[in-house]
C-alpha cells in the first residue's frame, strides 16, 4: 500500500483536487500550477507531484471535480422539484449552462469549455460529462412540463451558448440575461413553464 492510497493520502489528494478546482473556477486553466495548488491546499509544493503524475492529471481531476459538483447539485435540485417544490425551469437550465450573471465568471467558464479543445486528454471526460448534463437538462425540462427531446435539448444548449458568446463579444453586462431573452425568443413555449 502506498501513502497515496491510505485514508490520509486520499484525503490529501482530494484537498489538492478541490484546491485545483477552485483555482480553475477563479482563474481558468492557467491558474492551475503546482505551487498555486499546493499553497491553496496548505501543503508542501512536493505534494502535487507526489499525488499526481503530471499537471495534466491534476487539471483533469480538477475539471472532473468541478463538473461533478455541478451535476450533483443539479440532480439534488431536480429531486426537490420532482418532490413538488416549484422551480423556474428556464432559470434552472440557465443555472446549469451559464451559472452566473457576473460577466467575468461567465467568461472564465466559457474559456474553460473552449480551452478543453487544446487539451485532448480532457475530451473523453468532457464528452461524458456533457452527455450527463444533456440528460439532466432533458429530465429537468420534462419534469417542468416542457415538451422536450434530445434534439430540442441540443437546440437549447446551442441557443444559450451562442447568446452568451455574443454577449461576451459585445461586452454585455449580463450574458445570462441575454441568453434568457434569446432562449425565450426562439423557444417561446418555455415561457409558459
Amino acid at each position: 500500500m502506498t501513502a497515496a492510497s491510505t485514508p490520509k493520502g486520499e484525503r490529501r489528494r482530494h484537498e489538492l483536487v478541490a484546491a485545483a478546482a477552485a483555482l480553475l473556477t477563479e482563474g481558468g486553466f492557467d491558474a492551475i500550477r503546482h505551487r498555486a495548488v499546493a499553497e491553496r491546499a496548505g501543503m508542501p509544493l512536493a505534494s502535487t507531484t507526489y499525488y499526481f503524475d503530471s499537471l495534466d492529471e491534476l487539471i483533469e481531476a480538477a475539471v472532473e471535480h468541478a463538473g461533478r459538483a455541478e451535476l450533483v447539485a443539479g440532480r439534488e435540485r431536480l429531486a426537490r422539484m420532482q418532490a413538488g417544490e416549484p422551480d423556474d425551469v428556464i432559470e434552472f437550465a440557465l443555472d446549469l449552462l451559464v451559472k452566473d450573471s457576473d460577466m467575468q465568471a461567465v467568461m472564465l467558464r466559457y474559456e474553460r469549455l473552449v480551452g478543453t479543445g487544446r487539451r485532448p486528454y480532457l475530451r473523453p471526460l468532457m464528452r461524458q460529462m456533457g452527455g450527463e448534463l444533456h440528460q439532466l437538462l432533458l429530465e429537468i425540462l420534462t419534469a417542468g412540463g416542457v415538451r422536450m427531446d434530445d434534439e430540442r435539448v441540443d437546440q437549447l444548449i446551442s441557443v444559450v451558448d451562442g447568446a452568451v458568446v455574443n454577449a461576451l463579444i459585445e461586452v454585455h453586462p449580463d450574458p445570462r440575461a441575454a441568453a434568457r431573452r434569446m432562449l425565450l425568443s426562439v423557444m417561446p413555449d418555455l415561457a409558459a413553464h
